[in-house]
């Protein structure tokens, strides 16, 4: 088997030498090069043809986030962001993802003196992995290709489930943004991120779309906005249109997981939901688009040509999406759709639990 070829670009160079043995513990992973900074890393890539490249956020002169621009604009491959900034700082790796990178890590959670260890081994099997995404030159340029036409018109929905994993920042941050600030259809949203990034994706988020996203907390109204699944936590609705969120039930591969979010949304809006399975890798999503479909409810898919991991939506499309879509097509359906209030639902209400909707959070662009 040829062993997946990867750049490393690092300034720390005792960190740099540990991430070397441990993506070569099992010597089926090959690294070619060490680069301290974006610039020679940049340069390496005009020569070299790695399968991957890991990138440090924060570099002497040019940084990681602006590397990652510059490689999906000129030569793409596969991006892994590794950071020491998560939680509330974490919104630059966010915009990495959104640039086009595939994944995140926080260095924290890398245990570099145990090569052989769990967190080595399973960084090992990610970076196998994501070596073999196919990923696009400039990424938001290509979703932004001219508008596929919606669905059928006049339809009214309570609420949309939107689930992701693997490219899927790029791609919310391209659909919500082609939405109105004042869209009046809930959006919950669950996407699959490494321990810590999800919080700075949520402020990412926030500050360059018009549509206000919030992190959902538990027992708050159902209203307009996209409300994101914390991490550690499944997303549902409840019966009385309230977010619900369960860190209690099985797990399975994912807490949250896109099949609880859907399954939820099936059974309290019915023939009034919707779910829209975006780029990831795996099934998640697909019980629950199933369970959508057989409700009456709208299943969309995103294409396979814009997807990095064509898993999930591939599985949703099995299991009878009515819409297969690329992602400008995909906000154009939702555009169009009509907002139905959610029958014996809290009403009129923001987060905060007063009227709504109202005026945009203080200190918000």
């Amino acid at each position: 088997m040829t062993p997946v070829r990867v750049l490393i670009c690092e300034d720390s160079a005792v960190y740099a030498a540990g991430l070397q043995r441990a993506l070569e513990y099992d010597r089926d992973i090959a690294v070619l090069g060490v680069c301290p900074t974006a610039e020679e890393a940049l340069a390496t890539l005009a020569s070299e043809r790695p399968d991957l490249v890991t990138m440090d956020l924060e570099l002497p002169g040019m940084d990681g986030l602006a590397a990652v621009e510059e490689i999906m604009s000129s030569r793409p491959v596969p991006v892994v962001v590794l950071s020491s900034h998560v939680g509330p700082d974490g919104e630059k790796a966010a915009a990495a993802l959104g640039a086009g990178a595939v994944d995140a890590w926080a260095k924290s959670d890398l245990d570099l003196a145990d090569p052989a260890g769990v967190t080595a081994a399973a960084f090992r099997v990610r970076i196998r992995a994501l070596a073999r995404v196919p990923v696009i030159r400039h990424p938001r340029a290509r979703l932004r290709l001219a508008r596929t036409a919606p669905g059928p018109g006049g339809r009214r929905v309570s609420v949309i489930g939107i689930c992701a994993s693997t490219g899927g920042p790029q791609v919310l941050y391209h659909v919500l943004s082609s939405l109105p600030p004042n869209y009046a259809i809930p959006l919950l949203l669950v996407q699959h991120m490494g321990p810590g990034f999800t919080e700075g994706l949520v402020r990412w988020l926030d500050r360059n779309v018009g549509i206000e996203v919030t992190m959902a907390e538990d027992r708050l109204p159902l209203a307009a906005g996209a409300w994101v699944a914390p991490e550690g936590a499944h997303l549902c609705l409840g019966g009385d249109g309230r977010l619900v969120l369960d860190r209690e039930s099985p797990s399975g591969p994912h807490r949250p997981s896109a099949d609880a979010l859907l399954t939820s949304i099936a059974a309290h809006a019915g023939q009034a939901a919707a779910a829209v399975v975006l780029t990831g890798m795996g099934r998640d999503g697909a019980a629950g688009a199933a369970a959508v479909r057989r409700a009456g409810g709208l299943v969309i898919a995103q294409d396979e040509a814009s997807s990095a991991v064509f898993g999930m939506p591939k599985a949703a499309i099995e299991q009878g999406a009515g819409l297969v879509l690329p992602p400008p097509g995909i906000a154009g359906t939702l555009a169009h759709l009509g907002h139905l209030p959610l029958p014996g639902a809290a009403r009129g209400l923001t987060a905060a639990g007063g009227p709504g909707p109202g005026p945009r959070r203080a200190g918000r662009p």
